[in-house]
């Protein structure tokens, strides 16, 4: 019996089997599913190797008669063919009273166990995918009208690209805003969330990917600033140009391909939406992959494989990136 997450939280089933790529949403679902029910059940969070520990509590006989077991198995995915021959026959024999929600976040989809799950037509199953940008900002959205909190558009973009997926991130850094605001009310733009996320001056980040997509010599003057300057992290600014060399690879491959909109398909948001398509125009698809590479070496310099300084390995990795011939 295939659910939906919304379907699956209305459940009445006592057997499910919860996987799929996104993990926290997927945990989150079942520590709601694990809380709900008799409020006197033993509620059990367990790994795969404690099976006997859940079906001993699930066969238990309290004083006034048998008690009620709720019980989480939180990584099936990697269960042993044994363990999962087991997890199968304690899915099959759940008593009506008791609850087994069994997680396998990231699960191998050839696996044995998996699809021997599946071809269970009674065993309650919800798959968690990914969210898709659009699907986690207006998840984002919620949480932080939920909290009374007023963030710009683009510290909000900012917060689903930097963030996507990550819900338990999300919610730490909400929480974080909450603090700062102190019920003030106040619209919070990019250099609060920027800091309270951990990413210092992201505006002028940005401009600097801009610029080095563009090919744009102001590119260095900008590196200079924000390393020199503003005392941004090395690593902060290579992440921030991996990712947008690779939405620009992302974007290239799809729009080679011939798709109708190779940004959504690209999943491209925020300010990236709006100047891929346009920085594009200055790459090739060969071109984009040794940038990558070239991103890549200079990662790896700049964690120790260097002598030189960190601002001179990014200065000559950018120079590589605006050269026609380096790149």
């Amino acid at each position: 019996m295939k659910l939906s997450p919304t379907q699956v939280m209305e459940s009445s089933a006592t057997a499910l089997y919860l996987f799929g790529e996104d993990a926290d949403a997927l945990f989150e679902t079942a520590d709601a599913l694990l809380a709900q029910g008799d409020s006197a059940a033993v509620r059990l969070r367990a790994d795969v190797s404690e099976r006997a520990r859940v079906e001993t509590e699930s066969r238990s006989q309290g004083l006034f008669g048998p008690s009620s077991c709720y019980a989480l198995i939180r990584n099936a995915e990697s269960a042993t063919p044994k363990q999962g021959e087991h997890l199968l026959k304690m899915a099959s024999e759940v008593r009506p009273e008791n609850r087994l929600i069994i997680c396998a976040p990231g699960i191998d989809w050839k696996k044995a166990l998996h699809k021997k799950m599946q071809s269970n037509s009674e065993l309650a199953q919800c798959e968690f995918h990914v969210p898709t940008p659009a699907s986690f900002q207006h998840w984002l959205i919620g949480e932080i009208t939920a909290q009374n909190l007023h963030v710009t558009d683009e510290a909000l973009q900012m917060m689903g690209e930097r963030l996507h997926g990550l819900r338990t991130a999300a919610r730490q850094l909400i929480e974080r805003l909450r603090l700062y605001d102190d019920g003030a009310g106040e619209l919070m733009g990019m250099e609060v969330v920027g800091d309270l996320l951990g990413e210092r001056s992201p505006e002028d980040i940005e401009a600097y990917c801009h610029a080095v997509a563009e090919r744009d010599p102001k590119a260095l003057a900008l590196l200079r600033q924000l390393v020199s300057e503003q005392q941004v992290a090395e690593v902060q600014l290579i992440s921030w140009l991996g990712t947008r060399m690779n939405q620009l690879l992302m974007y290239c491959w799809y729009q080679a391909q011939r798709e109708s909109n190779p940004s959504q398909k690209a999943r491209l948001f925020g300010q990236a939406r709006k100047r891929v398509p346009q920085e594009a125009k200055q790459w090739k698809g060969l071109e984009l992959s040794q940038a990558m590479r070239r991103i890549t070496q200079a990662e790896k310099l700049i964690k120790g494989a260097s002598i030189e300084s960190n601002l001179v390995v990014l200065e000559r990795m950018t120079m590589d990136l605006l050269s026609r011939e380096g790149a």
